[in-house]
């Protein structure tokens, strides 16, 4: 009897699947452990967020952090900023998953960040790139310094050059307008959900079952009516009504397409935006080429630069909130220049040997550390 051909198709074809689906299976396990990962990210959302500002906080007040194991304890500290911002990704494309920031009127900040990584690919890669070395930035100085001053200069020049360089194509891309800080869209505040089964999130990182239902925030519980089976929403908290209110009330910039937050600047708005863009590198420059740590000249020019572009930027009435709460961002990162160069070394350092003899055993070791890091490196008063 004679059997069908179909019979030694399928058994000559076996060898052959076998080869091939333990590789398939392997190249198909870290795709699948990422969008394992992303959901329990995005179905915990506030629990990771106090998980990475409690790491955050560790690597700030370990004493000792700096001078015995500086590489480990940035890069430690480099991981977790690199973490969040992995973490902050995977929670915007999930966004509407999570009811707490679904229902959230948004910030101009975020409306116009989302805007640009939305419509442009290069906008976003290069915010990224702008964020990744200002996370890295202080880990690779400590890594050149190993290998000598010179080695150390070179490599803060060139982070410095990258950075301008990044911030003039986020500049060019975005029509001329002012850049923001940060380029990409922040994360927003997660509250509390009230969860009766507050182990859900151990029990799914451990791989158990998790039977729960998603629950609803204060103000987005419904009551049904027995009779006609109409929901009705809850009325808010009593001592909760002002800001129930406040977050329902629409502005002038909710209603404002995302690309208008930000005006196209004037020659002198330009002009100031490329001089604050570019400080930072020439004062760097200066700082490499000066023998004397406690000459003036390289912090006066510094200084002199940031002030030439508060003076040309645009105050007129075209200037938008999310404009002058970018400026207010720049007026309060000025004061790192009291801890930087010359002034740094005539004037606060002598203050701050001061408050530190004051202070109880434990917090003048963690200001001793901190002030070995404001004068070893540069990158630990970069704003």
């Amino acid at each position: 009897m004679s059997l069908p051909a179909d019979h030694f198709n399928t058994h000559s074809s076996r060898p052959g699947n076998k080869s091939q689906n333990p590789i398939q299976s392997v190249l198909s396990m870290p795709p699948r452990w990422l969008h394992m990962y992303g959901d329990f990210i995005t179905k915990n959302s506030h629990q990771v967020s106090q998980i990475e500002s409690a790491l955050r906080s560790l690597t700030y007040i370990i004493p000792g952090r700096f001078r015995d194991a500086e590489i480990a304890s940035e890069t430690l500290h480099s991981g977790v900023q690199l973490l969040s911002l992995y973490h902050d990704a995977v929670l915007r494309g999930a966004i509407t998953k999570i009811p707490a920031l679904a229902s959230k009127i948004p910030s101009p900040h975020a409306r116009y960040t989302r805007f640009w990584t939305a419509k442009s690919l290069l906008y976003r890669r290069i915010a990224l790139l702008l964020q990744v070395v200002q996370y890295t930035e202080l880990l690779w100085e400590m890594a050149a310094k190993r290998r000598g001053e010179k080695i150390r200069w070179r490599v803060v020049i060139i982070l410095e050059v990258i950075k301008a360089v990044c911030r003039l194509l986020l500049m060019r891309v975005t029509n001329s307008r002012p850049l923001v800080t940060p380029a990409l869209p922040e994360r927003d505040p997660i509250p509390p959900d009230v969860d009766p089964n507050e182990n859900d999130a151990l029990k799914e990182l451990m791989g158990e079952e998790v039977h729960a239902e998603p629950v609803k925030g204060t103000h987005e519980k419904e009551w049904t009516m027995p009779r006609t089976g109409s929901s009705l929403p809850s009325l808010p908290n009593p001592g909760d009504i002002s800001s129930y209110l406040m977050g329902r009330v629409l502005t002038a910039d909710d209603i404002k397409p995302a690309a208008k937050l930000l005006n196209t600047l004037s020659r002198p708005g330009q002009t100031a935006e490329i001089l604050h863009i570019l400080s930072p590198l020439i004062y760097a420059i200066a700082l490499s080429r000066s023998k004397d740590k406690k000459s003036w000249a390289p912090w006066i020019i510094g200084i002199s630069l940031e002030y030439a572009a508060r003076q040309l930027r645009d105050r007129g009435l075209r200037s938008t909130a999310l404009e002058n709460e970018e400026w207010g961002k720049r007026y309060w990162a000025a004061g790192w220049w009291t801890m930087r160069g010359a002034f740094y070394q005539h004037v606060t350092k002598g203050m701050i040997a001061g408050v530190r003899r004051r202070m109880p055993s434990l917090v003048s070791g963690i200001m001793e550390d901190y002030e070995y890091l404001w004068e070893n490196y540069y990158f630990s008063t970069s704003a």
